[in-house]
């Protein structure tokens, strides 16, 4: 992990931070998107009372690499992610996957993060750099995965992140 970060408030990006703490069932302490039913304001507008497939953000630190790369100074929680891994293929994984983050936090893989209008808000043009299309025309979404806290504890950037696979059949990721 090369950093983790978290917000009170709904602001688009959030702090980085020396650690934090995930909450079993909840998410990470302190977060905005803490709790067991959605916290993401455009889907309490539609239903609060979904589940909280959304509880940590995590995005690969590769793509901050390939977006400087391309123009963009985007930092660690600059997407509103909690969660900054390196050498993991997260947009990879299926479904149901399990990462232990540090001694002993656990969450688990629930989809693709779909990334909205307002990223452009954040850096005009980010959106068509984190959501293409394949040769199909099908949008191929690279904005991170969404997880749920199966055990908490603390994580901090520099801890391992050790994944474990689910079993088959295996489910790819889809957006929630």
């Amino acid at each position: 992990m090369t950093a983790v970060s978290s917000g009170a408030g709904h602001a688009f990006s959030k702090p980085s931070r020396d650690r934090i703490r995930l909450l079993a069932g909840l998410g990470v302490e302190g977060d905005a998107h803490l709790g067991t039913t959605v916290q993401h304001r455009s889907r309490v507008a539609r239903d609060p009372s979904q589940p909280n497939l959304r509880q940590v953000h995590l995005l690969h630190a590769e793509l901050h690499a390939e977006l400087r790369e391309a123009g963009f100074d985007v930092p660690p929680g600059g997407m509103g992610e909690n969660v900054t891994t390196l050498g993991v293929d997260l947009l990879g994984l299926p479904a149901g996957t399990r990462l232990r983050l540090g001694a002993d936090a656990v969450v688990e893989v629930t989809g693709l993060r779909n990334p909205c209008p307002q990223i452009d808000g954040y850096r005009p043009g980010l959106l068509r750099a984190v959501l293409g299309r394949d040769e199909r025309g099908r949008p191929v979404r690279r904005a991170g995965v969404m997880a749920v806290v199966l055990a908490g504890g603390e994580v901090r950037p520099g801890d391992p992140v050790a994944v474990e696979l689910p079993p088959e059949p295996r489910r790819p990721l889809a957006p929630v």
